[in-house]
């Protein structure tokens, strides 16, 4: 008798590019069939799910949350991209950001600005209350796309040719996603298992099959690495699992990223979405708990220097105004930060002499002017795990 084969599995369709003919992989639906063993996973999920409340609890007692979503998505935004190849830490972005020059090429930090830019419209969109949908994947992939590299390959639009992953035509390939003619029929399905009501699914589980499912199905030319890391955060949001938008797998992926690959892998070959899952959920605890770690040095930080300028007296106020300044910008200009914060130049200088004096910052350059100044002990925590890969 004939073996069953197992019916998680997707199916591969016989195509032909160039004279040669390839297999392309079409992923089964979602949910998973047989369902996915949530028995198995009950340990790590309950981890994750206490990782998180740690982390949204801890969230919504900061002195400035939006200060700390502010820059971990930038955080994010240039982990996500150092994925994909780019060099860019995240000093060349807020150097960027500020119209400094960065120290890597210009479409490196550009391309981490997109992400920002694109992260920043999913979110406000969906907080106006419109539903993650293909419109608004899109939408955001086309803002991901919009300038530098990139920029060519049918921004906001699902592709109408053949993409692959590895190896240098479909025939040699590591993976070939499924056809251009079944990138929306397999998009629709995945967009209804999102808006599906599945009580037997916990919100964490259900991300972790969508994530993977998206780049099984790699629906764009480019950038479906990175939008399919976004897609985790953004159904966490829509479901309310988190208040703010401050958990990001990217650090996770990108220090394990030998199994990260290897997992996705086995999903389509072997169906063992468990073995995916347990290590997503890990991923989740690590990752929310390095983030409330984070957040609880910060506050640490920015309450023992305002202690110190508190000590000035006089100067104290105007070095208040440069010192919360730069916790939104740890890399400034006098130029720039006078015209922000509305203070004549020689004001905004003095305070950052204070700043200086008093250990806080220190001034990059060595020059008499352009001079740029560093919140330095805050940037090396929002930094952590930053470097690029080589």
């Amino acid at each position: 008798m004939a073996k069953r084969e197992n019916p998680r599995l997707g199916r591969h369709i016989i195509k032909n590019h160039a004279s040669e003919s390839f297999r392309a992989f079409v992923p089964s639906p979602l949910p998973p069939n047989p369902p996915i063993r949530i028995d198995s996973l009950q340990i790590p999920l309950e981890q994750a799910n206490q990782a998180i409340g740690r982390l949204d609890g801890l969230a919504s007692l900061l002195p400035d949350p939006s200060l700390f979503i502010y820059t971990y998505v930038r955080k994010e935004a240039v982990l996500s991209s150092q994925i994909e190849g780019t060099q860019s830490s995240l000093s060349d972005l807020l150097l960027f950001e500020s119209d400094q020059a960065p120290g890597v090429p210009l479409h490196d930090v550009q391309e981490v600005s997109n992400y920002v830019a694109a992260m920043s419209h999913g979110l406000a969109r969906m907080r106006a209350g419109f539903p993650l949908s293909l419109r608004l994947i899109r939408e955001i992939h086309e803002i991901l796309l919009a300038h530098g590299r990139g920029s060519e390959k049918q921004p906001g639009e699902f592709r109408r040719s053949q993409n692959w992953i590895g190896g240098s035509r479909p025939g040699n390939a590591a993976f070939v996603p499924p056809p251009p003619e079944l990138v929306m029929e397999c998009m629709g399905a995945l967009e209804v298992f999102l808006h599906t009501e599945r009580p037997d699914l916990p919100i964490l589980i259900k991300a972790g099959l969508a994530h993977v499912q998206f780049e099984t199905i790699h629906p764009f030319l480019d950038g479906n690495g990175r939008l399919g890391r976004l897609l985790i955060t953004f159904l966490l949001c829509a479901a309310k699992a988190i208040r703010e938008p401050i958990l990001y797998l990217s650090l996770y992926f990108k220090t394990h990223r030998t199994a990260y690959y290897d997992l996705l892998d086995r999903v389509r070959t072997k169906g063992d979405w468990e073995a995916w899952l347990r290590f997503f959920l890990t991923g989740v605890s690590e990752t929310a708990d390095q983030a409330a770690s984070a957040a609880r040095r910060i506050v640490s930080l920015f309450d023992e220097h305002t202690r110190r300028i508190e000590t000035l007296g006089r100067p104290a106020s105007s070095v208040l105004r440069v010192f919360h300044h730069m916790q939104r910008n740890p890399i400034v200009s006098i130029p720039a930060a006078a015209q922000t914060l509305g203070l004549s130049a020689p004001t905004v200088a003095k305070s950052l002499h204070h700043l200086v004096l008093l250990g806080i910052t220190c001034e990059t350059t060595g020059r008499q002017r352009h001079r740029l100044f560093v919140y330095d002990e805050y940037l090396k925590i929002l930094s952590d795990g930053t470097e690029p890969l080589r």
